[in-house]
């Protein structure tokens, strides 16, 4: 079963979709402080029967800070304990660069679409 959710006016544009127990979250603006709220509620979705599987497609990031980066930690620790997991699909060069910077990158598997993230 699919489920979608239509995007959120705002900065930042936030939709997701659930097909076979994977969230899709997708994303669109500036992943900042301001947000963080929104997005981390997305990211970090509710406990159920099975692990928590959770793709960020960030192929419409145009920018991302500490915040971003915190919501996917968070996100991923989230997951982990479920047994689940978090990857990060169309992350483009000013974002995968800031990812690459702290690191994250070596936590959490980016893919370059979002089929290649859901395939893993």
């Amino acid at each position: 079963m699919t489920q979608s959710h239509p995007a959120q006016p705002g900065p930042l544009s936030t939709s997701y979709t659930t097909a076979d127990g994977v969230r899709v979250v997708t994303l669109c603006g500036d992943l900042d402080h301001d947000a963080r709220n929104r997005v981390g509620d997305l990211l970090t979705p509710p406990v159920g029967d099975g692990p928590a599987r959770t793709v960020a497609d960030l192929t419409g990031v145009t920018f991302m800070d500490s915040s971003g980066i915190n919501l996917l930690i968070i996100a991923y620790k989230a997951a982990a304990a479920s047994e689940g997991w978090v990857r990060v699909a169309g992350a483009q060069a000013p974002v995968r660069r800031v990812m690459d910077m702290v690191g994250l990158d070596a936590i959490i598997r980016c893919y370059p679409t979002v089929d290649q993230a859901l395939a893993g």
